[in-house]
């Protein structure tokens, strides 16, 4: 069969809190954003492996608190006093560990936010225990602050994340194939994006509606767990 044109248009990804789908994987990290009025400190640490929804929530509590967020990997090059009296979060802030100009800037921004009344997230993949700061006093201050988990996605909600992605793209899905491709595909909401969009683009260019055979090719040629 001739392949047709196509044009790849991206998503898109929406990082509102009503976007924000709640299941066990990840309610008590909802619940701490949610509060972070209360937070001890405040501050919090939000940790959880790529593609658990870090950003996300990132981005749901910067509204919430009319915060800035910044990677870790710019603090280095930041004027760290423009932040005076602002909320801020920081992502990814297991990348400062070892850069004795980033492990500086953040420790000064720490300081700078708390004194002047805001509040700060940090963000990373592993517990600042882990990170292998060598700024002491930096190493005190984040491994003192507290932690929210975001777990790996569940069943359930990888599920609705499939779903909202196939109704982003108005893609008519057959009653058993999210059942299908559920324990076939990789466990992350990348890969549920990835997914989609591979299967998006196979059914558009083959101009063919999406079957479960077409999710079996596609998910063979990734994976090998099509069959």
């Amino acid at each position: 069969m001739a392949e047709q044109l196509t044009f790849d248009l991206p998503a898109h990804a929406a990082q509102g809190l009503d976007d924000f789908l709640v299941t066990s994987s990840n309610a008590a990290a909802m619940a701490a954003i949610e509060g972070w009025q209360n937070w001890p400190n405040r501050k919090l640490v939000l940790v959880g492996a790529q593609s658990t929804g870090k950003t996300h929530l990132t981005h749901v509590w910067a509204g919430q608190s009319a915060a800035r967020i910044i990677d870790a990997s710019a603090l280095a090059d930041l004027d760290i006093q423009t932040f005076a009296g602002q909320s801020v979060a920081v992502e990814d802030a297991e990348q400062v560990a070892g850069d004795k100009v980033a492990e500086t800037a953040l420790f000064h921004l720490h300081n700078l936010v708390l004194a002047e009344g805001g509040a700060l997230l940090i963000t990373a993949n592993a517990a600042p225990s882990r990170w292998g700061i060598h700024l002491p006093d930096l190493k005190s201050r984040m491994e003192g602050t507290t932690i929210a988990h975001l777990d790996a996605p569940d069943d359930l909600l990888l599920s609705a994340v499939l779903v909202k992605l196939f109704d982003d793209r108005q893609i008519a899905v057959p009653a058993n194939l999210i059942d299908y491709v559920l324990p076939r595909m990789g466990r992350s909401l990348a890969a549920a994006a990835k997914l989609v969009a591979q299967l998006d683009h196979a059914a558009l260019s083959e101009g063919r509606p999406l079957t479960r055979a077409l999710a079996a090719r596609i998910l063979n040629k990734d994976f090998g767990t099509g069959t």
